[in-house]
């Protein structure tokens, strides 16, 4: 990889292009699952649809997030990280203008597969952007770009309640949403790296043996870490509402402040992490990080009450914010098989975790349901110890 650490190229110039053109491919991702997600009830009535029948409909988003990255690294090794951001970015904006169109619940079933094969792409191509940008100009930036995936999340969340305050149309509202989406890419466009992850000729042998053959340990560990990790982070927003409701017996106007408050920490804790991944590696971050989580959210369990509980939440968004960014850096250093597994493993952890604590919770407890969130991230400390992280360059 090209290094170069002159002020042009580090501080501005085309690194600052290309930083600011990935960073929009993070906020365009965020954006629109943000988007159709705050018109889902709407979605509900226009489709006609029960509560089992939109709960099936979410988890075939999810199903065609994990089924498509078996394909992403064949894909990224065709057409490239940049080629391939773009073409599910525009796969993306289409199933948009689609949602405001269907009406029949096996049409929007299969958008719903579609969105999630797109998201699964855009995922794996941003981050492939993301690392390649890191190791050219030997500069962490990585979690400030996950940080403005949350950025474009509240974007189109404020959008939808200005949208809804004028007009209840979900073609207005989608047509808006894909129109802010096309010009956010087309301005993205120029600044990415068009030699990120180029196609790769190689023998047919070689890639019938790639086919066949099976992850490395090294991925394993990765992949381990990046799923319970995201059961983690997913389950806080799914579960701590009702902590403080059923366990710590908060008022009502306290509930919400469990989800904030893990959001919050974690959107401040990505903006700085990239001087932090600097200063003391990525490796101590994720380790010390998730053990920091597990041990806060522990202890603010134990000692019960709301204060506590949201303390330990506060460790948890700040010890779990890292986590994502580094794995992704280490994994796309393996090549696309790498960071395909990992992301996919991702989309797991994301798509069974609310399920799997939810489990625990009803067979033990939302106590203990809480406790399984603390183990998952202790287990990701432990994973951490396995992972080899490459050096970080300064932020």
């Amino acid at each position: 990889m090209i290094k170069d650490d002159s002020p042009a190229l580090g501080r501005g110039g085309p690194y600052r292009r290309a930083q600011l053109a990935i960073a929009g491919l993070f906020c365009f991702l965020g954006f629109q699952y943000a988007t159709w997600a705050s018109r889902l009830p709407a979605l509900k009535g226009r489709m006609d649809l029960n509560t089992a029948q939109l709960g099936l409909f979410l988890m075939v988003c999810g199903i065609g997030a994990a089924a498509a990255f078996p394909l992403v690294a064949v894909l990224m090794r065709r057409l490239g990280s940049r080629r391939l951001a773009l073409g599910a970015a525009l796969l993306l904006a289409a199933v948009l203008v689609g949602f405001a169109t269907v009406r029949s619940y096996p049409a929007g079933m299969v958008l719903g597969a579609l969105d999630g094969v797109g998201a699964a792409c855009l995922n794996v191509a941003m981050n492939a952007q993301g690392a390649e940008l890191e190791a050219r100009y030997g500069r962490t930036t990585m979690a400030r770009l996950h940080a403005t995936f949350s950025g474009g999340s509240l974007g189109g969340a404020l959008l939808a309640s200005g949208v809804n305050l004028c007009t209840g149309s979900l073609l207005v509202h989608f047509a808006v949403a894909a129109a802010l989406l096309l010009v956010l890419l087309a301005a993205a466009r120029p600044g990415l790296l068009a030699q990120g992850q180029q196609p790769v000729a190689e023998p047919a042998a070689d890639r019938q043996r790639r086919r066949f053959a099976l992850p490395t340990g090294a991925m394993l560990w990765m992949g381990l870490a990046m799923a319970f990790g995201t059961i983690a982070e997913g389950a806080m927003n799914d579960w701590s509402a009702l902590y403080l409701r059923d366990v710590a017996h908060a008022a009502a106007g306290l509930m919400p402040l469990g989800i904030a408050v893990v959001s919050l920490m974690m959107v401040l804790a990505r903006v700085f992490a990239d001087g932090w991944r600097a200063r003391y590696g990525d490796g101590r971050i994720v380790r010390l990080g998730s053990a920091l989580a597990g041990a806060g959210l522990a202890l603010g369990l134990l000692a019960g009450g709301v204060v506590p509980a949201l303390l330990g939440f506060a460790c948890m968004g700040l010890g779990m914010a890292a986590v994502t960014p580094c794995v992704y850096v280490a994994a796309a250093g393996q090549g696309p098989e790498a960071l395909s597994l990992v992301a996919g493993m991702g989309t797991t952890g994301l798509l069974a975790g609310p399920a799997l604590i939810g489990l625990v919770a009803g067979l033990s407890g939302l106590a203990w349901g809480m406790a399984a969130i603390a183990a998952c991230a202790g287990v990701v400390s432990l994973c951490a110890l396995r992972i080899r992280f490459q050096a970080t360059a300064p932020a």
